[in-house]
């Protein structure tokens, strides 16, 4: 903080200081933030008669506007007693008021002073009464806790004996602090300023940081209190310890009114991009989002499950972005994958952006191969005949760590973060900027004058800006041609073929290669409900989410997605040291324990749905259904294969073992409510399911006879067919002893633990149709899970009904169904984890394996049955 600004320079009016245009940007930007303001000066202009100050509507407007936002505290910091202060200002309750200089929290201050300070005051007024008698004109403002003599309007000569008197009498007794301001004297029994007020306000509300504005001597106090991310105003000439300053009280209107736009977009989101529209481009290694309007908007570094170096989509543009538009701007034609590939194609009239993320390029040299691209390189080509406008934005650490942009040769290196990372871009000359505290590179380049092309290649792990040798078309078909191999190997149905292929590549997109991990989601913190708090890390390893969305492959043809995740839970076995029961429900892309949920408080989240969370508390809780999905992962791969390899065989001992050890034990369950354990149906049914499948490999594949696992099956039914049942509600519930309905039960009849015609299992359906279904969705449930809101309906639950339907005859409402949920998938056939159908549109981390894997299942089992 400045210790001082010196008054000798003009100041500038009608046009913001950009630094303080700057300033306002950061500071609207924290998490706690408080406003403090003056009132004579700042907010009402200087007038005459004191009574007769009145605010500026404008001032008004956006103090109104800002004490209504979330996170965000007002106070009017005064002079004036509070009970003046509130008469005068009319400022709404939720607008804070401060008076005598900090002496005043709220109207009943007075009766709080001691009898000793009582009787200081009351001497104090009768020795100013005097000193007012003897000197015409003296006004005295009479509060709780304080006396004000005013000499404004008074003879020069006059008011400068008046002050002498005070500062020779009365300002010397015990017990009396003085305040000295714009032709105002103050005397207070409380030692009390404007400083120390914001800082109880400060202490008070737990803010992260203080934008004060006031125009007196008596706000100095609170300049010089100011620190770290704290942004003070300066109204007016003179010397001051504020960082800025500006001419009139209009303008610090002004600056509230900037502060207000900059702080609601920042809290509520700037005109959010639905989930579902954003497509997502991946290299076995990481993924990308990107918006219909080609900004990278979401990528993690080195993993997926790293942090972001690009959060634009849960913290706006200050979170990082690179982005791409023509200068004319406009809405793009249309926004594509290139068939059989992860590569987009974002097109304007005059402009087509392609984009994919390429794999480390090697070249071979005389002592053989070499990477030249260092880690994953995001690739964009930009080709067409106008010219377009680029922003690149880097914020390494979700926007944690400030990195410096250099312009060199061919590109931009990107310095201070962990890892160096370059943007090769010959042609394209780069302003970089400040935006914020971060810098910012901007540029415009003719397609036209360059040849109808330009290449842009963000390159990892590496700060080299040297030409790739080989030709970029040659490139990008090498980077498409083992997608299209892939796709052209699956057994594709002939039901929403091109969809089912496009969730296929979907899955094999949130497959890691180098580890065998598949990811539930691409994101963190999407929210099941705009607004609200149901914002989960999805970038992580579900036991179950994986073994699904592998076995989802494997019923496509493709095995080695399966197998690489079966080597990467052998692997998650071995750790546990001989006890697989201790599993986690969930681990890092690296099969190691997550640690602890935090929160980013300073990413504002999607369309203001906050917190943002990195990591997931879920790592913690009993989750006895895992092990049922990778039992019936192992028994389609075996069956597809024709045999069972080494570690699946152990896989699946360890599989059965742990349910041995506790089938009979309550647990969390699937949907990770953060409650008490209880019995759950779905548990049992998935601990059943693992020795059901494990018999199945035994009997098909050569295993030897294990009488006690047929035993252990055979209990684990029997408990849950008569304990799961709830008469009353005629339907297999969420828990034993429950009346609530949870989707996740339909598995008592798709694992094949009921037939499906037994009367139990079609009561069951009819009762979560009834009571879970709306429209085109299906909902989890709706029992009470702890948390405040509401979310939308899980794809992964629609597709589950879907499945019953078929399985309990009623094909045209299945059909009809999957028709529905088709429709909600986002113009380039992605699908988040929800669905509102009341707002029509996607909720929920994008894009989600779930939902994908549900679309597959439910076209395979639609094309079997249009077969029969």
């Amino acid at each position: 903080m400045n210790t001082s600004v010196n008054d000798g320079a003009a100041i500038a009016t009608g046009v913001m200081d950009p630094e303080l245009r700057s300033a306002i940007g950061r500071i609207a930007r924290v998490p706690q933030l408080l406003i403090a303001c003056d009132y004579d000066g700042t907010l009402a202009p200087i007038v005459e008669d004191p009574s007769t100050a009145v605010p500026l509507p404008e001032s008004v407007a956006a103090i109104r506007a800002l004490a209504a936002l979330p996170q965000t505290t007002v106070a009017v910091v005064s002079g004036r007693a509070l009970r003046d202060l509130a008469a005068l200002s009319r400022l709404p309750s939720e607008v804070h008021l401060v008076g005598s200089h900090g002496s005043e929290f709220d109207i009943g201050f007075v009766e709080r002073l001691s009898p000793e300070l009582v009787a200081v005051r009351n001497r104090v007024r009768d020795a100013l009464r005097e000193i007012a008698a003897e000197h015409p004109g003296i006004r005295l403002e009479r509060k709780p806790a304080s006396v004000a003599v005013h000499t404004r309007g008074v003879d020069p000569q006059i008011a400068a004996a008046a002050i002498e008197a005070v500062r020779n009498g009365p300002a010397t007794f015990d017990d009396v602090t003085v305040t000295q301001g714009k032709e105002v004297i103050e005397l207070s029994v409380v030692a009390t300023h404007k400083g120390t007020a914001v800082d109880q306000l400060r202490t008070q509300l737990a803010a992260s940081a203080v934008l004060f504005i006031g125009d007196d001597v008596t706000d100095e106090n609170a300049f010089g209190n100011l620190h770290g991310p704290d942004v003070g105003i300066k109204i007016g000439p003179g010397d001051t310890q504020a960082d800025y300053r500006v001419a009139e009280p209009l303008e610090a209107a002004r600056a509230l009114a900037l502060l207000l736009e900059t702080r609601r977009h920042w809290l509520f989101g700037e005109r959010a991009v639905p989930i579902e529209r954003h497509s997502m481009l991946s290299n076995g290694r990481t993924v990308a989002l990107l918006t219909p309007d080609a900004k990278v908007s979401w990528l993690c570094h080195p993993k997926p499950d790293s942090a972001a170096i690009f959060a634009d989509l849960v913290g706006g543009s200050p979170a990082g972005h690179f982005s791409i538009t023509p200068e004319r701007g406009g809405i793009p034609l249309g926004q594509r994958y290139r068939s059989g590939t992860m590569t987009v194609e974002t097109r304007w009239s005059g402009l087509t952006v392609t984009d994919w993320l390429d794999k480390p390029a090697r070249e071979t040299t005389p002592d053989g191969p070499v990477v030249v691209t260092g880690d994953s390189t995001l690739i964009r080509v930009l080709t067409g005949s106008g010219r377009v406008r680029l922003e690149f934005a880097p914020r390494p650490e979700f926007g944690q760590v400030a990195v410096q942009l250099q312009p060199l040769g061919d590109g931009l290196l990107v310095l201070g973060s962990n890892e160096p990372i370059a943007l090769y871009s010959p042609g394209v000359e780069w302003q970089v900027g400040n935006d914020g505290g971060y810098e910012t590179a901007k540029a415009v380049v003719d397609l036209s004058a360059a040849g109808g092309q330009v290449v842009l290649e963000l390159r990892f792990g590496t700060h080299s800006l040297e030409h790739h040798r080989v030709p970029i078309h040659d490139r990008q078909a090498a980077a498409e041609q083992p997608w299209k191999d892939w796709v052209a190997s699956l057994r594709l149905p002939s039901t929403s073929r091109d969809l089912v292929a496009r969730s296929a590549l979907t899955l094999r997109g949130l497959y890691h290669e180098a580890t065998g991990s598949i990811l539930a989601a691409a994101t963190t913190s999407l929210p099941e409900e705009l607004g609200g708090v149901r914002n989960w890390d999805y970038r992580y390893c579900w036991l179950r989410d994986a073994a699904l969305t592998a076995r989802a492959l494997v019923d496509l043809g493709s095995l080695e997605e399966a197998e690489g995740f079966l080597r990467w839970v052998d692997g998650c076995i071995e750790r546990t040291g001989g006890h697989p029961e201790r599993l986690h429900p969930l681990y890092t892309i690296d099969g190691y324990e997550l640690g602890a949920e935090a929160v980013i408080d300073t990413l504002p989240g999607y369309a203001g749905s906050r917190p943002v969370r990195v990591g997931n508390l879920a790592n913690h809780q009993l989750q006895l259904d895992v092990f049922g999905p990778i039992a019936d992962l192992i028994a389609a791969v075996a069956d597809a294969r024709g045999s069972v390899r080494e570690d699946e065989w152990r896989v699946l001992d360890n599989m059965v073992e742990a349910v041995r050890r506790r089938w009979h034990e309550p647990d969390h369950g699937i949907w990770e409510a953060r409650l008490p354990p209880r019995h759950h149906i779905f548990s049992k049914v998935m601990c059943w399911m693992t020795v059901d499948r494990a018999l199945h490999v035994m009997r098909q594949h050569g295993g030897e006879d294990r009488p006690e696992w047929k035993d252990l099956r055979d209990r684990i039914a029997a408990n849950v067919l008569e304990h799961g049942w709830h008469e009353e509600v005629e339907a297999y519930s969420v828990a034993y002893g429950d009346e609530d309905m949870d989707a996740s039960s339909l598995w008592i009849g798709l694992s094949g633990l009921l037939p499906g015609d037994d009367p139990r299992f079609l009561s069951t359906v009819l009762r979560i149709e009834a009571d879970l279904r709306s429209g085109p969705v299906v909902y989890r449930y709706h029992w009470d899970d702890g948390l405040p809101g509401r979310e939308g309906g899980f794809h992964i639950c629609t597709a589950w009904l879907i499945e019953a339907y078929l399985r309990t005859g009623r094909r045209t409402d299945a059909e009809e169904l999957f028709a529905q949920m088709v429709l909600t998938a986002g113009p380039t056939g992605l699908l988040p984890e929800q669905y509102d159908p009341l707002a029509e549109r996607g909720l929920g981390n994008h894009p989600q394996a779930y939902s994908h894997l549900g679309l597959i299942r439910c076209a395979l089992l639609l094309d079997n049955m249009l077969k029969q």
